[in-house]
């Protein structure tokens, strides 16, 4: 498949504001005024980061609101059918065995041929899923009856019945027919995808999330469950690639009805249960490191990460105005001494320092863009203070604050070491050595030192070993033999999509781009909406505000669900083998993943990790025990009391997340974010005061600072200053300086070229059941050959003799031919 064929449609200008023109004079002012006031009020995030949210609200979003009547449909069928055996008692009032015996007679009527009844059956084992709540008082209840049902039905075999029923709608040519030819699909065109793959959800997270108070019997059936799930049990391939080929279908318009949401959400934690999530990895990580005899990891990147404090935004307009104001009132007396932090912000506001026509088109809220003219006069006396008095003159010890440690240990790789020792020579003696990091004679003595520092902070990755390993294995294929491939759950996953892992990958970036709230509605664009749109649209005001509070909340989910996998898979192939991580990078880059993150963070995106899109009173558990109040308009448009969106902030660090992997250590590719201009884009993500998300965007900001020019880095102390607290050092990395920039040239074509063609000789070499026979060893011993055992058919015994004739008397043969030359 060609790059451009694999492309997602993106905007061509990032940094279009859509219709909305921009204002002048009085309402500019006005408008800064309150993003000042917002970004001054800005508080400290609370938010933790983890694999999931809680347990009750993944569940809750699991289910969209205009689901909200099936839950009662999914009691009167199970009540319907369990009257006839319980005679009289509750569910909750019946022994196990009872229980057992209940639901293999429901596993029975799952097989029935009639479509109808599979779904009450269905309907009736999603009701026991759900925790029996019409016979809970209180959601810890639900959660409880949920939780023993869930172990139950997966004792008695339920989920592989499940599992042949969805393959079996998968196939239903009919039902995707239909819905190709239909103008609008709804909700009820999922009805039964939509009750299997909820079954199976509340299946696949009740059994991963480990609770202290577990039955000796649940972790077991916990670990045979994970096992299963990451084997190649189903139709000779894990259970994520059937999800897999579900949303490539879905992408390709061949099945318009499938409900993705439910879809990428069970694909996104049958990943995490099977892989494991971020712990698990760093256990991963310290082990592989223990295995290939490398030091050990210098620190737990997941606690320094917690440990982290958020860091002041950047200056925003507001403060940029009345800093020029207090200047122009201070210009005629003497500038007072000031503190070194107040120095760098003084730089990055001072309007007149940047003069450099192309860092004002690249970062247009450093260069006080809002101003045009005179401010109107009924507004100064809001803007001029007086200036502050002078404060008082206190000793150098009291005015430098000095960070107590940098969070991170620094590192460096061993081809930087080389670097340094060739430039050394070079300049000392004249010649090179070529990778000997050892000789030093003849360098002078700091240099010595120099080395020796250097040397105790080298850090070699798992990659590094990963690639030479594999250069090895490439020149010398006779002598080191096959490698030993250890078969883990990841292996299994990456052998499983590697023949279509270029289309998994367009189809998840193409629902990425279809709910990013940036994307405006086209009419070739996917339909995501399919199951969360009812039957009959919405008549009254408060149905629509209902509808659309649903409509948003399910394309955050899915946001979610895409961030989280993506970021998942590109761990754990990259922990199993650098070049399976490479493969899908360059899928990823080549299916325009890095303008469409970008394109994602080019909004406001304090609103979007404070919204309220969701509707408390109609989350699951909740809307099934406790009487639904009266929803009115004032109480939709209140939400809930959150300072922020947990699913909003984990996607939104999850997506750094992915932009900082695909960027790491690659030259062509962060010239791409220099030049799709992403430094005005990630600066304004710097407004969110969060630590975690804040150094991964100080991340990207880093390694396009030498990119930037003087002009950007001099307007920018506090992001520098930042920079220098938050993120790792790399001993000899010049990011602050950016020297002999012009000398390195950006040939993106050769890079990746490059890389591709290790991918594909990696991949031959280890998957190619049909590899290349050059290497193979002939044997050229003649009693060997003709002693070796052929295996013959039966029925060639009786035609031996005709075979004789046919194919060795009635040739001729030229024994001359021998004697001659070739």
């Amino acid at each position: 498949m060609q790059a451009e064929d694999m492309e997602v449609p993106i905007i061509n200008n990032l940094n279009d504001n859509g219709d909305r023109q921009r204002p002048k004079g009085k309402d500019v002012f006005k408008d800064q005024q309150k993003e000042s006031e917002s970004s001054m009020e800005s508080p400290n995030l609370e938010f933790e980061y983890g694999d999931t949210d809680t347990l009750t609200a993944e569940l809750s979003e699991l289910y969209s609101y205009t689901e909200e009547p099936e839950f009662a449909l999914n009691r009167d069928y199970f009540e319907e059918d369990f009257r006839s055996h319980a005679r009289g008692k509750r569910w909750i009032e019946l022994t196990v065995d009872e229980q057992r015996a209940y639901v293999m007679s429901l596993l029975d009527a799952l097989e029935v041929t009639d479509r109808d009844k599979r779904l009450k059956v269905a309907r009736a084992i999603l009701y026991l899923a759900q925790g029996v709540f019409d016979e809970c008082d209180t959601e810890v209840d639900v959660l409880h009856w949920s939780r023993h049902n869930v172990f139950l039905l997966y004792d008695m075999g339920i989920f592989t019945a499940l599992l042949e029923l969805l393959s079996m709608e998968i196939d239903n040519n009919q039902a995707c027919s239909s819905a190709v030819r239909k103008p609008a699909i709804s909700l009820a065109d999922s009805t039964e995808l939509r009750v299997l793959l909820s079954i199976m959800y509340l299946m696949v997270e009740t059994v991963r999330v480990q609770t202290e108070d577990d039955r000796p019997e649940w972790r077991v059936a916990r670990e045979a469950f994970k096992n299963e799930l990451g084997s190649p049990l189903y139709n000779g391939e894990p259970f994520a690639l059937l999800l897999f080929t579900m949303v490539t279908k879905f992408c390709s318009m061949n099945a318009p009805h499938f409900p993705m949401k439910k879809v990428l959400l069970l694909l996104w934690k049958t990943i995490l249960f099977t892989l494991g999530g971020f712990e698990e990895l760093q256990e991963m990580k310290v082990r592989g490191r223990e295995r290939l005899n490398l030091p050990p990891l210098p620190e737990d990147s997941i606690k320094v990460v917690r440990a982290m404090r958020a860091a002041s935004p950047p200056a925003s307009a507001m403060e940029l105005i009345e800093q020029q104001q207090q200047q122009k009132r201070g210009r005629r007396s003497r500038r007072p001494l000031v503190k070194q932090d107040s120095l760098d912000t003084y730089n990055e506001r001072d309007p007149f320092k940047n003069d450099d026509a192309r860092d004002e088109e690249e970062d247009p809220e450093d260069t006080d863009s809002g101003i045009e003219g005179e401010v109107d006069p009924l507004d100064r006396d809001v803007i001029i203070q007086p200036p502050p008095p002078p404060p008082p003159l206190r000793p150098p010890t009291e005015r430098v604050n000095f960070p107590k440690g940098l969070p991170w240990a620094p590192k460096v790789r061993e081809k930087d070491i080389e670097h340094f020792l060739e430039t050394s020579r070079n300049k000392f003696i004249g010649f090179t050595l070529g990778n000997d990091i050892e000789t030093l004679v003849g360098l002078p003595r700091p240099i010595h030192e120099s080395v020796k520092t250097l040397k105790q902070h080298k850090y070699v990755s798992i990659a590094e070993v990963q690639i030479k390993r594999e250069d090895e294995l490439q020149q010398c294929p006779l002598t080191l033999g096959e490698e030993e491939v250890e078969d883990t759950p990841t292996e299994m996953l990456y052998l499983g999509m590697l023949p279509n892992l270029s289309q998994y990958v367009i189809a998840l970036l193409k629902l990425l781009l279809a709910a990013a709230p940036t994307s405006k509605a086209k009419t070739d664009s996917i339909n995501i909406l399919a199951d969360v749109l009812p039957e009959e649209m919405p008549i009254t005001v408060l149905q629509s505000m209902k509808l659309g509070i649903d409509v948003n909340r399910h394309k955050e989910i899915i946001v979610k669900a895409i961030s989280a996998l993506l970021l998942l898979l590109l761990k754990h192939f990259k922990l199993n083998h650098v070049y399976q991580f490479e493969i899908v990078s360059q899928h990823l880059v080549f299916a325009n993943c890095i303008p469409l993150i970008l394109k994602f963070f080019n909004q406001n995106i304090m609103s979007y990790i404070s919204a309220k899109n969701s509707i408390c009173v109609l989350d699951f558990p909740h809307c099934v025990v406790h009487e639904m109040p009266e929803l009115t308009a004032e109480s939709l448009e209140a939400g809930d009391s959150n300072q922020f969106c947990w699913r909003n902030l984990f996607s939104c660090i999850n997506l750094l997340r992915i932009l900082n992997k695909l960027t790491k250590w690659k030259h062509s590719r962060t010239m791409m974010l220099v030049v799709f201009k992403s430094a005005p884009i990630l600066k304004r993500a710097l407004k969110v005061k969060q630590a975690m998300m804040q150094l991964y965007v100080l991340k990207l900001l880093k390694i396009q600072t030498k990119y930037l020019g003087r002009q950007w880095r001099k307007s920018n102390m506090k992001t520098m200053s930042a920079i220098y607290q938050k993120v790792r050092h790399r001993l000899n990395d010049d990011w602050a300086y950016g020297n002999d920039i012009d000398a390195r040239p950006w040939d993106f074509q050769a890079e990746e070229c490059a890389l591709r063609e290790s991918i594909e000789k990696f991949n031959s070499r280890r998957y190619d059941k049909n590899k290349n026979g050059d290497f193979t060893p002939v044997d050229n011993c003649l009693q060997s050959v003709l002693g070796q055992r052929v295996e013959l058919p039966e029925d060639f015994h009786y035609s031996y003799e005709m075979w004789l004739e046919r194919e060795v008397f009635s040739q001729p043969i030229q024994w001359e031919g021998l004697l001659q030359n070739p």
